[in-house]
């Protein structure tokens, strides 16, 4: 006697196999993020000060709106957002809710880099 399988269960094997080299591919790509985290991060810090600075410079000192400063910015930087406080005269730049920096424009000094107390005390 013939018996017949119900192959419904469980997918074909290609697809089965795409499974396996998509979630393969996942693993390895989540690996390289954590070792590279901290590289990663540094080059954030390191964007989000300059385009602070930039941006602040640019909205203060040369009077243009915020969203033409982005023109001054390097490429690579699409991923940097800014924040304007016209209150305090400073502009935020924050990267993938990772890192953040702040520029205040001060007279005489133009725009200074924040330290984390530095906003905390105000």
């Amino acid at each position: 006697m013939a018996t017949v399988k119900d192959s419904s269960s469980s997918p074909p094997g290609k697809l089965r196999i795409a499974l396996y080299v998509a979630a393969l591919f996942l693993l390895v790509l989540i690996a390289v993020l954590a070792d590279n985290y901290s590289s990663i991060r540094g080059q954030l810090d390191i964007g989000t000060a300059y385009g602070a600075r930039v941006a602040c410079s640019c909205h203060y000192i040369g009077d243009r709106d915020i969203d033409d400063c982005r023109k001054d910015f390097e490429p690579g930087m699409e991923v940097i957002g800014l924040t304007v406080d016209d209150d305090h005269r400073r502009v935020t730049a924050s990267a993938l809710l990772i890192e953040s920096a702040t520029a205040e424009f001060r007279e005489g000094w133009g725009c200074v880099i924040l330290t984390d107390e530095q906003i905390k005390a105000e």
